[in-house]
């Protein structure tokens, strides 16, 4: 069933997670708060669950101000590599849709981390640490793999990969919910005005 909210928060989430991977690549850190939201939206299995954490006002509302000129078509706006990070997300995600036995891995690793996070925080070292890992070990076994470009004294850093792998993967997340929400990739062309109206609403409360 269509969800024309939910896909629009979604979209706004996937795009704030591929810039921030590009903040990471480019500068080696992202702000606290959203690191904290990006690992809790990853980390909740459920639909409903991610999409509220999704929701979050200041994490939403840098999205809708990535996606609002996408949907008006200034692709410019959102910069080339976050323009082909999206891409190469959504090709992922459709990869994963026909992958049942990568989603299972995607799932304990996932319930690893989450338990983890339970003890710790969901932006601890070692929660990350984990997370990238099952990054590595599923969707970065396939054959095509999304290149970060950015810094590569930042990139070298163990840490700040382990961050840009989180992000890549919050952003896939974010992509499975847009599908699940009812959003398709042809809409991105032919429902641009629908979905623009839809974030025009969903900014004005927040």
């Amino acid at each position: 069933m269509a969800e024309p909210e939910s896909q629009v928060v979604a979209l706004a989430t996937l795009l704030l997670h591929c810039q921030s991977v590009d903040q990471l690549a480019r500068t080696g850190v992202v702000p606290p708060e959203r690191l904290r939201t990006t690992m809790l939206v990853l980390l909740d299995q459920s639909y409903q669950g991610a999409l509220a954490q999704c929701r979050a006002a200041d994490h939403l509302h840098l999205g809708l101000e990535l996606l609002e000129p996408f949907l008006r078509g200034e692709q410019r706006s959102l910069g080339p590599e976050v323009l082909r990070y999206m891409v190469g997300i959504l090709y992922l995600q459709r990869r994963l849709l026909r992958d049942t036995a990568t989603r299972q891995r995607i799932y304990a690793g996932i319930e690893h981390a989450g338990n983890q996070a339970k003890l710790f925080s969901p932006k601890h070292d070692n929660v990350i640490a984990n997370v990238a890992q099952c990054y590595q070990d599923t969707l970065g076994k396939y054959h095509f793999r999304i290149q970060v470009r950015g810094e590569s004294g930042f990139l070298r850093q163990p840490a700040v990969a382990d961050r840009v792998r989180c992000m890549l993967f919050a952003a896939v997340r974010a992509a499975v919910l847009w599908h699940q929400a009812g959003g398709r990739r042809w809409h991105l062309m032919l429902r641009r005005r629908a979905l623009l109206v839809q974030a025009h609403s969903l900014k004005s409360r927040i």
